[in-house]
């Protein structure tokens, strides 16, 4: 029987040392064999060597390389008679994140 409603999507918890819901997603997809400490320690001390030797804030300087990682546009498969074509479609703001 099909549901009558739809479910709302899971929020992603904020990391504990900077309170970036954007962090959080970064270390999850860092994780290997569900070893979130281990991720978590990488990913923070990376954290303080941006901060030593860039002297900037590393929470900005992530956010933007994660800006400029995201992809405008992906391809999707469209099938037109017997020939299939790849037709560019532009990627919605939180899958852009995800991708």
């Amino acid at each position: 029987m099909p549901r009558s409603g739809k479910v709302d999507k899971r929020g992603t918890f904020k990391d504990k040392r900077f309170g970036n819901v954007l962090v959080s997603m970064f270390i999850n997809k860092l994780m290997k064999k569900g070893k979130k400490s281990v991720a978590e320690n990488i990913f923070y001390n990376a954290m303080n060597i941006i901060a030593s030797k860039m002297e900037k804030d590393p929470i900005e300087v992530f956010e933007k390389a994660i800006e400029n990682v995201k992809p405008i546009l992906e391809v999707k498969s469209q099938r037109v008679g017997g020939a299939t074509y790849q037709v560019p479609i532009e990627v919605r703001g939180e899958r852009r994140t995800s991708l």
